[in-house]
């Protein structure tokens, strides 16, 4: 009994070997005609060899490790090659070009390989390096890198120019009042530096004896009875009055009540600011000496300094915002006047003048201002975001989105820039696609790419998989 047993099993295990055994309903065993995996292994040829102890090793042809062993095969649908670098061609029916490091470090390999750090290279299958100039990435990684596009199109370009100042007085509402004869000063008004001054209110009483002798002789002229009705003798007289800037109502107060007096009443000639005031009674005024200077400042000057390099945007005419940092909040409104011709040297600045009105004096002369350009022209042209253009300094491109997870890149003419865009002169057309975030990630793909083609293509075709791979023990 123990014999028959023992020859039962011998029996099993080498139907075993050989294939497999089932109990039949006619109570005998009946042996399986399907072949083992190891058989049917042994009729296939590998897709490469790894290192038997797991190590980041790997062949393309049969070889044996410094111990001696051999290495082990992988086929197609080995398990144990789910853990290593499996070559794509198993996962898709493209071919593979090459591997790239995962790093992005110029390094290729024709076979799976792992870097330093054991990261799997990554695969390049046929197709995605494209000759049509253009870049393509996976929807993936269009996600992951967060890539969006604008369409180009026509809006007014604002290029804002901004530039400090002061304020300063219009030099045509500035008047002064000084002697042009010898005189004193007999009385002066209630008026005093930064009182506001209406026209014809009185400043001073002036006695000079060369006013009231030119008086005196105007008066015997007009009221004489051989030439008093004859116009032109009194002309010459009243002239001299007119020359010596004796007020024009002092004059018509003498030809209405016929008397010439002792004081003249000096007025203001103008609404404005006394800026000046030098007249004291009982002083002495010599011909030419200033005892009044009155300022109009309903209407004033912001004289700003403009950069160089913003001149060309600049025009007589323009609005402008002017912001006193007195008054936080308001803005004065005002144009161009003047553009002076004179760059400073020292400062590489060009002053302009820009006319304000100042109903209610607020704008003070020397007052800091800081002024807010519209170059803004209206005319639409092309434009696109400022953060699409890839700026090397000497050329200036962008990435056109062709759809389909394709990027042409394409140089462009840029002109002006303002409120975050940018004019496009040449380059682009209306209605294209253009990648405004991202385009420096899509960028270095391309480059990327670029370089790892070249490496591809240099090098060498014939040589044995197991060299390229760079096996290091």
């Amino acid at each position: 009994m123990k014999t028959l047993r023992l020859l039962t099993i011998l029996a099993l295990g080498g139907g075993i070997a050989s294939g497999a055994y089932w109990f039949s309903n006619e109570g005998s065993w009946s042996v399986h005609a399907e072949a083992t995996p190891a058989a049917a292994q042994a009729n296939r040829a590998p897709l490469y060899y790894r290192d038997p102890s797991g190590a980041p090793f790997w062949s393309a042809a049969p070889k044996k490790d410094d111990r001696g062993r051999d290495y082990l095969p992988v086929y197609d649908d080995d398990q144990a090659a789910a853990a290593a670098p499996k070559p794509a061609q198993a996962a898709s029916s493209r071919k593979i070009l090459y591997y790239r490091n995962p790093m992005g470090l110029p390094d290729t390999s024709p076979v799976p390989k792992k870097d330093p750090m054991g990261m799997n290279y990554i695969p390049v299958y046929e197709g995605d390096e494209v000759d049509d100039g253009t870049v393509k990435l996976s929807p993936g990684k269009i996600q992951r890198t967060g890539v969006k596009s604008e369409p180009v199109e026509r809006r007014a370009i604002r290029v804002a120019v901004k530039a400090p100042g002061t304020i300063q007085l219009d030099e045509r509402r500035v008047s002064v009042i000084a002697m042009r004869a010898e005189s004193f000063v007999q009385k002066v008004a209630d008026v005093t530096t930064g009182t506001r001054v209406k026209a014809g209110q009185p400043l001073m009483e002036i006695y000079s004896s060369a006013v009231a002798s030119a008086a005196a002789e105007y008066l015997a002229t007009i009221t004489s009875k051989t030439v008093g009705g004859v116009e032109m003798y009194g002309r010459g007289s009243r002239q001299r009055l007119v020359n010596l800037d004796v007020p024009e109502p002092v004059i018509a107060e003498m030809e209405k009540t016929r008397v010439a007096p002792v004081t003249i009443h000096w007025s203001a000639p103008r609404d404005g600011i006394v800026l000046e005031r030098s007249a004291i009674e009982g002083m002495r005024a010599n011909p030419g000496d200033v005892l009044f200077r009155i300022a109009d400042i309903s209407l004033v000057w912001a004289l700003v300094d403009v950069a160089e390099r913003d001149l060309g945007n600049i025009a007589v005419g323009q609005s402008v915002a002017v912001r006193a940092r007195s008054f936080p909040g308001r803005i004065f409104s005002g144009r161009i006047a003047v553009v002076y011709p004179q760059v400073n040297r020292e400062t590489r600045t060009v002053r302009v003048r820009i006319e304000l009105a100042n109903p209610d004096a607020a704008l003070l002369p020397d007052m800091y201002v800081d002024a807010d350009i519209d170059t803004a022209d209206g005319a639409p042209v092309l434009a696109i975001q400022d953060s699409s253009v890839l700026d090397t300094g000497t050329r200036q491109a962008v990435l056109v989105d062709k759809g389909e997870g394709r990027f042409e890149p394409r140089e462009v003419k840029l002109g002006r820039r303002g409120g975050g865009y940018i004019e496009v002169r040449e380059g682009l057309a209306d209605g294209e696609a253009v990648v405004t975030s991202a385009n420096f990630l899509i960028d270095a793909e391309s480059n990327l790419k670029a370089a790892l083609k070249g490496f591809a293509e240099a090098a060498p075709q014939a040589s044995p998989p197991g060299h390229a791979t760079g096996e290091h023990k």
